[in-house]
């Protein structure tokens, strides 16, 4: 049990670093004047978000 929940660890921990790659790559397309918040982009971080933290309720859950 104890390894499952550290592979879980593994995985969520390779998750973020890939999403941090990609904000971050598309940050240095733009010049930094035109950067502008995206109201979409929020709302989709937010969703994913929230879908992760249910995902993790449900799996210590059981």
């Amino acid at each position: 049990m104890a390894a499952v929940k550290a592979y879980v660890l593994l995985f969520t921990a390779f998750f973020f670093s890939g999403l941090m790659q990609l904000s971050m790559a598309a940050a240095q397309d733009k010049p930094a004047a035109a950067r502008v918040v995206d109201p979409k982009a929020i709302d989709q971080a937010i969703a994913y978000l929230l879908m992760f933290a249910a995902l993790f309720v449900t799996y210590f859950a059981h």
